[in-house]
């Protein structure tokens, strides 16, 4: 082994010679010019940095922060940061209750199933060719055609339970008519075909789809008559699948879903229960029906 040649440290007075006894490890040396190359690179130049020189640095650029925090944004980066709000109909809820699930799985299959039987809509529709029946089926629920037909066997009448019996169901026809019209104004829904309301509807206030106005009053008024009329089992029968046809004519015209009509049904049967819960007696029909006259005679 051979040892290193004297090394001679220059200083401002004397010259220190210095002899190294330490041999010379090829290993070591290379591992010292490595870590001089990697320390070399641009990517560690800071680490040869002073800490004052670091300091010095955090500082500035802890004050430039400070300063692009205080700076107004221009209007136009905060109109591209904010992105736009959506309607909330097209808003997806990200956990969804199993009851707004269920909720909305039966809306979807209605609203399907109703498209489907949407087969009266237009004449060009798969049955357009038997609209025009559907459409006077569903013309023998109207409001206006029960009012009208009501006071007309109003005025023929000449029997006191007669009377009594017609009073109570034209109360009954308005009852349901107002009571239909305040419920589809609350909810308005439309229905399943983007159809306008005809002039008759909106005579008899049945602008929106909930609940079906026809449905309710089909029902209504055959339970109504079979509870005050005496009628053979084939009418009843057939006045029972008038109601149903009724209601479901209103469908096949893409009027209503089919949720629609079965709380149209349900309503009319309770418009039903509140008419025979608050019945006019006779003596309360006869004197309406004298104080209408006496009024109609006194205009005239």
């Amino acid at each position: 082994m051979h040892d290193k040649p004297p090394v001679s440290i220059n200083c401002a007075e004397n010259t220190i010679q210095l002899k190294c006894t330490m041999p010379l490890i090829p290993s070591l040396s290379r591992a010292k010019d490595r870590s001089s190359s990697v320390l070399g690179r641009p990517e560690f130049l800071s680490l040869n940095q002073p800490l004052r020189n670091s300091r010095a640095s955090r500082r500035t650029n802890h004050w430039r922060t400070h300063q692009c925090e205080n700076l107004p944004e221009p209007e136009s980066t905060k109109e591209r940061k904010e992105p736009p709000r959506l309607p909330d109909e097209d808003c997806m809820l990200l956990n969804p209750s199993f009851k707004g699930i269920a909720i909305n799985s039966l809306l979807a299959i209605d609203i399907c199933l109703s498209k489907r039987l949407g087969v009266c809509v237009h004449t060009s529709s798969s049955w357009g060719s038997v609209r025009t029946v559907v459409a006077l089926l569903a013309l023998t629920g109207h409001g206006m055609t029960w009012i009208c037909g009501t006071l007309v066997c109003l005025v023929q009448s000449n029997t006191p339970a007669g009377q009594e019996v017609l009073i109570n169901l034209l109360i009954a026809l308005v009852l349901d008519v107002l009571t239909v019209a305040g419920v589809q104004n609350l909810v308005r829904r439309k229905g399943p075909w983007d159809i306008s309301p005809g002039f008759l509807d909106c005579v008899a206030l049945d602008t929106y789809s909930f609940p079906a106005a026809h449905a309710s009053r089909a029902a209504m008024v055959s339970k109504f008559l079979l509870s005050h009329l005496v009628l053979a089992v084939p009418l009843r029968v057939l006045l029972v699948l008038w109601a149903f046809l009724v209601g479901v004519s209103r469908v096949l015209l893409g009027q209503h879903h089919l949720t629609d009509t079965a709380c149209g049904f349900a309503l009319g049967f309770l418009h039903f229960r509140l008419m025979e819960s608050v019945w006019l007696s006779s003596s309360a029909c006869q004197t309406l029906i004298s104080m209408g006259t006496f009024s109609w005679g006194s205009s005239n």
